[in-house]
């Protein structure tokens, strides 16, 4: 008889910190035992007891076209086959760059990382470096990886210093952080008339997807880096969950089709779509800045597996097999499903406001919704307590969402009629569980 889900959680505990190698997965957030998957196909995936969950969670974002997405698995096998790490160089990194490069205008050259972490973490030491600057600009709510200087949160002011947002972390390093308010432009430019010669850049989620989905202001991007480059600092737009997924383009590509919109970050960073669910990140920009970096130039990065040759296939197959057909898809999904949850939610008399960027979407629950969601301060205002058994009922009924409510909702290509027919068919009871549940006491 095979191990549950509470027993493998047991073992795991006793042998992994938190019994999870990612906090979110422990299920804190919405309590209960998570569940230990060990297959999935499509828009399916498949628990340690046998049970099925339509899958909402996609990933977190790589499985674009479907979970085992033959095309893919055919890709990773023959890499596989072929050997599955050098420590040199292989002619697919640069087939995968060119991809890339193709699709992002912004991005004349592109180095390889394993995660988005050790991406955001060398885009901001190659800003550093290029630009001769310590200081560094983030926006609450917004994740970039758990490297030292993003783990900061907002000071008393917004022209003063960050504080550690996690144990570990020296306040003298946070300190090179400065955290404001997102799509607040007033505070961005009180940061730089304060501190504006010492900026080296500006990090920000082209689309925030952290804190729930939270989208930028219209034409807050380009002011952003018009703003930015008039005191000498450079942007970093990080596209590791919306690159690639949202469009061909990211959000990058979104955005460039507005006239009024249209902006050009410095550098970029990529993850998720562009490894199809292999460990591959990327960082990217101009040409002069990326030259900074080791053997050209003096700032240092390095990698034995990035650009892993099994890692790779799996991208480069990814990327050219999302074309118009797939993004359309994933677009029609995610409208159909917001709108299902939307009504559902209504119907119930839940207060509640969808968040969309693209085909990534969210909720934000209680009377917080009836105004406009613009940053990290008013989604935390929101009646958090609801999702849980929002949650637990999808759960149940064989729907697996992200399990916390301030992560984005992702749809595959594999989420056709009739899988999302299943999802609307579970949301009568969630929506009522949302509409029971009451607030914790204390």
């Amino acid at each position: 008889m095979n191990a549950t889900n509470a027993e493998l959680f047991a073992r795991a505990q006793a042998a992994i910190p938190g019994g999870v190698n990612s906090p979110v997965r422990a299920f804190r957030s919405v309590g209960g035992t998570p569940r230990f998957l060990v297959s999935a196909k499509g828009a399916v995936v498949t628990d340690a007891e046998g049970r099925e969950y339509v899958d909402l969670v996609a990933g977190w974002g790589p499985a674009i076209l479907g979970h085992a997405d033959e095309r893919v698995i055919q890709a990773v096998q023959d890499a596989a086959g072929r050997g599955l790490s050098f420590g040199s160089s292989t002619p697919a990194e640069t087939e995968l760059a060119e991809l890339v490069e193709g699709r992002v205008a912004p991005v004349e050259q592109l180095r390889l990382v394993s995660t988005g972490t050790e991406a955001t973490m060398s885009a901001i030491r190659l800003a550093r470096g290029f630009t001769g600057r310590d200081l560094l600009v983030k926006f609450a709510g917004h994740y970039h990886g758990h490297s030292d200087g993003l783990l900061a949160e907002a000071g008393s002011g917004l022209a003063t210093f960050a504080l550690p947002g996690s144990a570990g972390v020296p306040a003298e390093i946070a300190a090179l952080t400065l955290v404001v308010p997102y799509n607040d432009l007033d505070a961005l430019r009180a940061v730089f008339a304060e501190h504006g010669d010492r900026i080296a850049a500006v990090i920000v989620e082209a689309a925030a997807a952290n804190m729930g989905v939270v989208p930028p202001a219209p034409g807050f991007n380009r002011a952003l880096v018009e703003l930015a480059h008039e005191n000498g600092s450079l942007v970093i737009s990080d596209e590791v969950l919306t690159g690639f997924r949202v469009s061909s383009a990211g959000w990058w590509g979104v955005e460039a089709r507005d006239a009024a919109s249209a902006y050009t970050p410095d550098l970029m960073t990529f993850g998720k779509v562009i490894g199809g669910g292999m460990p591959v990140a990327a960082l990217g920009g101009r040409a002069e800045i990326m030259q900074r970096l080791a053997p050209l130039g003096p700032v240092y990065q390095a990698g034995t597996l990035s650009g892993n040759p099994v890692a790779v296939a799996a991208g480069i197959a990814t990327l050219r097999a999302a074309d118009a057909d797939v993004y359309r898809k994933l677009d029609v999904a995610a409208e159909a499903i917001s709108e299902a949850t939307s009504a559902a939610l209504a119907a119930e008399g839940v207060a509640h406001r969808v968040q969309r960027a693209g085909n990534l979407f969210s909720f934000v629950f209680g009377e917080v919704a009836g105004t406009e969601v613009r940053d990290y301060a008013t989604v935390l205002r929101q009646e958090s307590w609801r999702y849980a058994p929002f949650f637990h009922a999808m759960l149940d009924q064989g729907v697996s969402l992200p399990p916390s409510v301030f992560e984005a909702w992702f749809v595959t290509a594999a989420h056709d009629d009739a899988v999302i027919s299943r999802i609307v068919d579970a949301l009568p009871a969630a929506a009522k569980a949302a509409a029971a549940a009451t607030p914790p006491v204390g």
